[in-house]
Order: C-alpha cells, then structure tokens, then sequence
C-alpha cells in the first residue's frame, strides 16, 4: 500500500468519524418495566373481548403496529383505525385503506376531530358483530353487549379516539406517550363497551428506519433521543419526498435549495445541515454571532412536522405491486 492510498484511508476513517459525531447511527431502544407488565396485562384481558381496534398512525401504519401484539390478536376479529388521518397524504390514505381490505381487515380513516367519523366506528363495530350475534342466537342466547379492546403504542391517539366515539372527556388526555394510566371501560349507547390499554413499544425497535418513523411522530420520548438529529433525518426524507412542503413553509428559495443539493463541494450532510440554516434563518434561529441555533431549529422542523403545519405527509408508502400480488 503506497502512501497514497494511506492517507486517504486516514482521510476517508476522519471524514466518517466527524459525520458520526455529527449524525450518528440511531439506535433507540426503551422498554420501560411497565411495559412488560401491561403485555401480560393485555395477554389476560383479550380473554374478555370480542373485537380488537388497533389504532395506528395513518403517516406509519406498519411502523406504529407492535409486532409482539399482533402475535397476542391473531385470532381475534380485529378493525384498524388509521388515526390522524388528517395529517397523512390523502391518496396514500386510500391506499393504506385499501391494503387492509386486501388482508381481509376492515380499515377506518380517522380523526379525533370529526364527529362523522365516529359513526364510522361504531357502525363498522356493529358490522363486525353481526356474524357473531346471529350464532348465539342460533344457540338460544341473548347477545347484547360487543365488547372491545382498544390497543396501539404511545402517543398514537387511544385516548382522544375513546373521547370523541363515546362524546366525552372523562379520560386523561396528553401529548405525551403514556399518559393513559389504569384499565378503564367504557359503555357506549350502541350495546357496546370499550376497554382502554395503556401504550406499549416493544423491546427492540430492530431497524433505523421503523426507529426514526417513530421518532418523527412524537411516539418516543424526547428524552431518549436527539432531536437534532432526528430533525436532520426528517428534513432530509422531506427534501426527498415533499421538497416543495418544505419550500412552501419556510419561504425559503427553490432555486437555492436546488442549487445547494447538487453541489458536489458539499457532503450530503452538509447540505442538509445547509438548508436547516437557512430554515433557521428565516424562522428566527438566530444566536449571537449571527450563528444559527440548530437545536432551536430542529425543534421548530419536528414540531411543524407533528402539527400538520408542513403539510399532509405519510411517511410510509404502500407498495402497489405487493397489493396487487
């Protein structure tokens, strides 16, 4: 080895070493004591229900299912509401919807702020329930109340689903994963009782991918990872995907964003970083020194994100071909 390709070794070991301090390789992993305690929990009063709803997120509906839950609910009749529907794309909604009905489950678009969408529910829950009233009532018994487990993990919506379905406020509500506490149930008009679980992830997120999707959504607590750098992520799938959300939000120049993703003086991280400087700016990002706050901005991005304010984005794309195998 000449001292050529030495130095360039050594180069090439600094350059990864200054993108790892920079950008590290995520890896997020939280499976608090409390969780395995509510799977078993989950496991014993599956035995009590007749129905499943599993409340995923419409911008991740794979990444926002437990796998460990789903092995618990194979055999139950199960309903997927696609929570905050409002914030996800709109034809990839359809998609998703249709996806499910392909694997013979019934999808809902959801959101918490529509009453319309509660009826929605409620007669699907009925549909559901139809089967299973005709054959007690073939075998002489009175079939009256349907009883259904609500699931999802953290921060994905269970609660302001109860609230609106049963027209009510009783539960607390918050933006932070976790906050539903105890086993509650609760009686609807329609015959039909509901039973509230509390969020659980699983022990192992397994890929990057499934981990900075939940990362982007608020599922995981903002004090297991840096915010920085999932803003880094996010904005860099945003450019890929919904360059013109971005460019619409920030005011920021097209012909600059443009401009700066094609310049090959630049890292790909470098340009990242670039355009988040310039969203800073705009913002009002600005510390002494005239530097950017990049924490502030990264703050501002994911709460943008979150809020819908960039945008209806989904993050996960079905796949066609796969639907139409």
């Amino acid at each position: 080895m000449d001292m050529y390709q030495k130095r360039k070794i050594r180069a090439e070991k600094k350059m990864k070493s200054e993108d790892e301090k920079w950008f590290p390789k995520i890896s997020i992993s939280w499976f608090p004591g409390h969780m395995a305690k509510t799977m078993k929990q989950i496991e014993q009063d599956l035995k009590l229900v007749d129905i499943v709803i599993e409340i995923l997120d419409a911008r991740i509906p794979l990444s926002s299912q437990n796998p460990n839950v789903q092995k618990l609910i194979a055999n139950k009749k199960k309903i997927i509401v696609l929570n905050k529907s409002d914030l996800a794309n709109e034809k990839e909604n359809i998609r998703w919807v249709n996806y499910f009905a392909n694997n013979h489950i019934p999808a809902i678009l959801f959101n918490s702020t529509t009453q319309d969408d509660s009826s929605k529910v409620i007669n699907k829950i009925n549909e559901v329930m139809e089967e299973e009233r005709k054959r007690q009532e073939l075998k002489g018994r009175n079939y009256k109340i349907a009883r259904v487990m609500v699931i999802g993990i953290p921060n994905v919506g269970k609660s302001s689903f109860i609230n609106r379905i049963a027209n009510k406020t009783a539960m607390q509500v918050g933006n932070k994963p976790g906050v539903t506490k105890q086993k509650q149930w609760i009686r609807l008009a329609n015959n039909i009782e509901l039973l509230d679980t509390p969020g659980v992830l699983w022990p192992k997120l397994g890929s990057e991918d499934v981990s900075l999707k939940l990362a982007y959504t608020g599922t995981i607590k903002s004090e297991v990872i840096d915010e920085t750098e999932i803003a880094y992520n996010l904005t860099k799938f945003l450019l890929e995907n919904y360059r013109d959300n971005i460019i619409k939000r920030y005011k920021i120049s097209k012909e600059n964003v443009d401009k700066i993703l094609v310049n090959d003086e630049l890292e790909e991280n470098e340009r990242i970083v670039e355009i988040m400087n310039d969203i800073g700016k705009m913002r009002g990002a600005v510390q002494r020194g005239n530097t950017i706050d990049l924490d502030k901005t990264s703050r501002i991005i994911l709460s943008d994100f979150r809020s819908g304010n960039l945008g209806r984005i989904t993050l996960e794309r079905i796949n066609l071909e796969r639907m139409e195998k």
